[in-house]
């Protein structure tokens, strides 16, 4: 074994699927966790909370490179804070963490745009934060996940009989995995800052997502596109959620999907 590597995040949609390639690449591994489990497939999980920073000091121990998964629609700015200050006590030597493609682009000024974009402000702000931590860092920025549209659109078809989207919003959704790969490669490599972005091979209309995914699912609605008010969706139908110069991602929306509806959709 190698250096010690702790991954935030490491049982969510993402973290998951880092921890283990950071295992084959012979690293120690430990995933933060809110309570107690046991280790598994040689992966130990800590008990820590970085909402609250308690346990972080302990979990921190002897990690020299932090892999900083854990997200949510609010307060990712105060996980970023308390993770910068358990892993900076810890001498920790690289800090890598994930963010999303359009944070400095898309303006959170209105309690509008707080309500529906708040999400953007916190992981820009978190930006922040790990480059000015004084920790040697690595961030990278990623488009909406596969993942992520088909939970969107799961639930707003909870409806009866229409489908709401955002219209003129466009989406460039990336699959987990290869930002899986992309992060833990990073990860394993020298400290480098903002790194150039990742995104899905394709951009969709919001409307056509929901019009596949309804096919896919036998489901009937009625798609019906809203314009969303603010200056954030404004940037949003400008395209500021987009990255097409970086379109390098390889599994398509439709290649998702249709694995997903072999299950349940």
């Amino acid at each position: 074994m190698t250096s010690s590597i702790l991954v935030t995040g490491g049982t969510g949609t993402l973290g998951r699927l880092v921890v283990p390639l950071l295992r084959a690449a012979g690293h120690e591994v430990r995933v933060l966790s809110r309570t107690d489990r046991e280790a598994r497939d040689g992966v130990a999980y800590v008990r820590g909370d970085v909402s609250t920073g308690e346990g972080l000091d302990a979990a921190m121990r002897g990690a020299a490179t932090v892999v900083h998964c854990a997200g949510s629609a609010k307060g990712d700015d105060d996980k970023a804070r308390h993770l910068v200050r358990a892993a900076s006590a810890a001498g920790a030597r690289h800090l890598v963490y994930i963010s999303v493609v359009g944070v400095d682009r898309v303006p959170v000024v209105s309690g509008v745009d707080r309500a529906m974009f708040g999400y953007f402000a916190a992981k820009r702000a978190a930006e922040r934060i790990v480059a000015e931590s004084g920790i040697p860092w690595t961030t990278l920025r990623a488009t909406q996940f596969h993942d992520w549209v088909l939970m969107t659109l799961r639930q707003l078809a909870k409806l009866p009989v229409v489908l709401p989207t955002w219209s003129g919003v466009r989406f460039q959704p990336v699959d987990t995995g290869e930002v899986a790969a992309r992060l833990a490669e990073l990860a394993l490599g020298e400290p480098a800052g903002l790194v150039p972005d990742i995104a899905g091979p394709r951009v969709h209309a919001m409307e056509d997502l929901a019009r596949d995914y309804l096919r896919a699912g036998g489901r009937r609605r009625l798609v019906v596109p809203m314009r969303t008010p603010g200056r954030a969706a404004a940037a949003f139908r400008e395209g500021a959620n987009l990255a097409p110069d970086r379109a390098v991602g390889r599994r398509t929306w439709e290649e998702f999907l249709a694995a997903q509806a072999r299950h349940s959709l």
